[in-house]
């Protein structure tokens, strides 16, 4: 027992010296385990769609005492699709969602979804109103 306990702790603090067998083991098995693992294991895939960023999202009025809907410029680069289809109010629902802060449970609905065109007559931004 003493013997395997005396292998691990060399092993981990890798107190070998270069050129021994046991040394050149553990640089094998390193090199396996870089080459081999699965990248799945390591979450590390590039994000899709343009990075999340709150100057995209602009707050255009608040809510006030009479009125409790807030309505949000939100910049279309960050949607996939400006056709309106339903997936358009589920896409600005995500949106919205994943970069304001405030919205981050989801618990809003959105009332009104008005195209804002830019020169060339492309959807440049989108207002959104909704009630929280």
């Amino acid at each position: 027992m003493r013997g395997i306990w005396r292998i691990f702790v060399r092993t981990v603090f890798w107190s070998y010296e270069r050129g021994t067998w046991p040394y050149d083991v553990a640089v094998v098995a390193i090199v396996v385990f870089v080459l081999f693992s699965p990248r799945s294991w390591f979450h590390d895939q590039s994000a899709v769609g343009p990075p999340p960023a709150q100057s995209s999202l602009v707050l255009i009025k608040s809510a006030d005492s009479t009125d409790t809907s807030v309505t949000y410029r939100v910049d279309a680069r960050l949607l996939a699709s400006p056709i309106r289809t339903p997936a358009l109010e589920h896409d600005l629902h995500d949106a919205m969602r994943k970069n304001l802060d405030s919205l981050k449970r989801g618990g809003f609905q959105i009332i009104r979804i008005e195209p804002i065109r830019g020169d060339n007559g492309t959807v440049a931004f989108y207002d959104v109103t909704i009630k929280p």
